[in-house]
């Protein structure tokens, strides 16, 4: 699967992920990509984190908005950039943070009515090891079209009224 974006402003870029962590089923997986690449969030300047935080909150009241797989659930938000210092990541051997890891945000749906065992209701995510993150990803189903372009619409129009924001 090729990486779909679905905004892309000020405050950074909102991609669906090449490998989603979570089928879109049991909640649904969006990455929110700050609005430059660095590996630490103090890198950015005070206006990109504002843009950046308006921007993940609006992804976030989106999903709750129209997505019915989360109807009494909530949303996760993991940032995350751990497995691009495996040792077996690409490219293999040891990594320095500084130089391979690229600060996004995970925002993982969770619905009460999720069937994989690693994202059962009221627990924390259980996430594989490097090694095993394909094969345990294999199986979940990305956001559809029509759920993203829903939610893009819904994105823009928060950015708009409550944040303020483009």
């Amino acid at each position: 699967m090729k990486e779909r974006v679905i905004v892309e402003c000020a405050g950074g870029v909102v991609i669906v992920p090449q490998m989603p962590l979570l089928d879109r089923s049991d909640g649904g997986h969006l990455v929110v990509n700050p609005p430059r690449s660095v590996w630490e969030r103090s890198e950015l300047t005070q206006l990109e984190v504002a843009n950046w935080a308006c921007l993940t909150a609006a992804v976030g009241g989106a999903m709750l908005d129209c997505l019915p797989q989360l109807e009494g659930g909530c949303v996760n938000y993991w940032e995350a950039g751990n497995w691009s210092l495996a040792e077996m990541a690409h490219p293999p051997g040891p990594k320095v943070p500084k130089q391979h890891r690229r600060v996004h945000l995970h925002l993982f749906g969770r619905s009460r009515e999720a069937r994989h065992p690693d994202w059962q209701w009221g627990e924390s995510p259980r996430f594989p090891s490097y090694e095993n993150s394909k094969a345990w990803a294999a199986n979940f189903k990305p956001l559809s079209a029509g759920e993203c372009d829903a939610l893009r619409q819904r994105i823009l129009a928060l950015l708009q009224t409550k944040y303020k924001s483009s």
